[in-house]
């Protein structure tokens, strides 16, 4: 299969072909059996003559290209409904039938404070005109194919071939700041330090991630889009719909993404990785985040309590699932000899030669657990609640690494730790 990107340099052109050429390449092993030979990249900068070249030999048309930001409203037509017809043309110039999607704006619905959009109204004779497309040109070749094969036509479901999706606000990484993404630009300006403008919080708006946005398009290209019809701004699912949507959105309000966008950047000071569920806003947000970050703003010190045995350092602290540390023994170094109540800990060595031993507090007899570890065969060895225990480097040369993982966060007001040496 042969591919056309138009406005492939553009935030989502960059993204799609990105992940197209990992199908490619081999790279993307999860779409099942689809195959891509060649990925035609068109931009601005792109000549005439290679638009002709790719429109005559691809099989599926990605038609990202379009104006955002132009110097005059005239511009938006000519950019969004402007080019659209320059390409469509060029695909009938060689008879070419192949399916073809176009990107266009929850804008076009001219409804709400959409209303009097010029850039909406661009988008929306774009769509027209590609609905008009798919009447006169690549259903009459349809049926005129099927009636070359003597195939009624009236017996055989015509299959659409113009996607038309209405994308609400997006974000993710490789989003210009500053431009027409006001979570591009909260991202960009709290990760290195520059002021933001919030003129209203409570401004709600549909999201879109960009990851998401380019499953869907791979969904596209292997025939299996999500169809809808449209009432205003809200998406009403039709297998038969003129339509096609991205099924994953979120909904907030700006007030709700500067919030957190705030707490994110404090992580370095209170290593608090924030809750960012699977299929959660804040995963892919954190994620926006981070693409934004400076080359200074990726390395942080973390806090190393040093002493003669050694040092112990916390790395993350999560909000409801705990912390995780790295303790460094000195040679023939004793740690721990404590015990909890509730809490409980996993020790797992990465480095070096040791012994963990564990005792209950309430036998009598004194037993005592031990387990022998070594970065030579990691494991995970589980701190018992009521078990006093301790960890030796049995080394008399080499420091002792541990990973320490512990199900809550260390409160110095109440911390369920009570010495008694193993």
């Amino acid at each position: 299969m042969k591919i056309l990107v138009t406005g492939a340099k553009g935030f989502v052109g960059k993204n799609l072909c990105s992940q197209l050429k990992n199908i490619r390449d081999g790279k993307a092993k999860c779409y099942g059996d689809l195959t891509i030979d060649d990925i035609f990249e068109y931009d601005v900068d792109s000549t005439a003559e290679e638009l002709e070249h790719y429109c005559k030999e691809c099989n599926f048309v990605f038609n990202l290209a379009g104006v955002n930001r132009p110097q005059n409203q005239e511009e938006f037509m000519q950019g969004n409904f402007g080019f659209a017809s320059k390409l469509l043309d060029t695909l009938k110039e060689y008879k070419n039938t192949c399916p073809i999607m176009l990107s266009s704006s929850q804008q076009a619905s001219l409804t709400g404070r959409f209303g009097n959009s010029e850039y909406g109204r661009s988008k929306k004779a774009g769509e027209e005109l590609f609905l008009q497309y798919e009447i006169e040109f690549l259903k009459n070749a349809e049926i005129k194919n099927l009636r070359n094969q003597n195939k009624s036509t009236e017996s055989v479901g015509l299959t659409p071939r113009v996607l038309i999706y209405r994308f609400p606000n997006l974000y993710g990484k490789w989003c210009r700041p500053n431009y027409n993404s006001a979570v591009a630009t909260f991202c960009n300006n709290i990760a290195n330090d520059l002021p933001i403008t919030v003129n209203d919080p409570s401004v709600k708006l549909e999201l879109l991630y960009i990851d998401d946005l380019v499953e869907e398009m791979i969904c596209a290209l292997k025939g299996e889009e999500h169809r809808c019809e449209f009432e205003g701004l809200d998406v009403n699912p039709s297998t038969d719909g003129r339509y096609c949507y991205c099924p994953v959105t979120h909904r907030i309000t700006l007030g709700g993404i500067v919030e957190l966008l705030n707490q994110f950047k404090e992580m370095p000071k209170t290593l608090l990785i924030p809750e960012i569920g699977k299929d959660s806003f804040a995963k892919r947000l954190y994620s926006t985040y981070l693409s934004y970050l400076p080359k200074e703003g990726a390395i942080f010190d973390l806090k190393m309590n040093v002493d003669n045995r050694g040092s112990f350092t916390e790395l993350v602290h999560t909000l409801n699932c705990g912390q995780v540390s790295i303790n460094i023994s000195k040679p023939g170094i004793t740690k721990g000899q404590h015990w909890h109540h509730t809490k409980w800990e996993q020790f797992i060595v990465v480095k070096g030669h040791g012994l963990i031993q564990q005792r209950n507090e309430n036998d009598p007899e004194g037993k005592i657990l031990e387990y022998e570890v070594s970065g030579d065969r990691i494991q995970s060895v589980i701190m018992l609640p009521g078990y006093t225990h301790n960890i030796i480097n049995l080394s008399e040369i080499e420091d002792l690494v541990t990973v320490m993982y512990c199900n809550e966060i260390f409160d110095p007001q109440r911390p369920d730790t009570f010495f008694d040496p193993v």
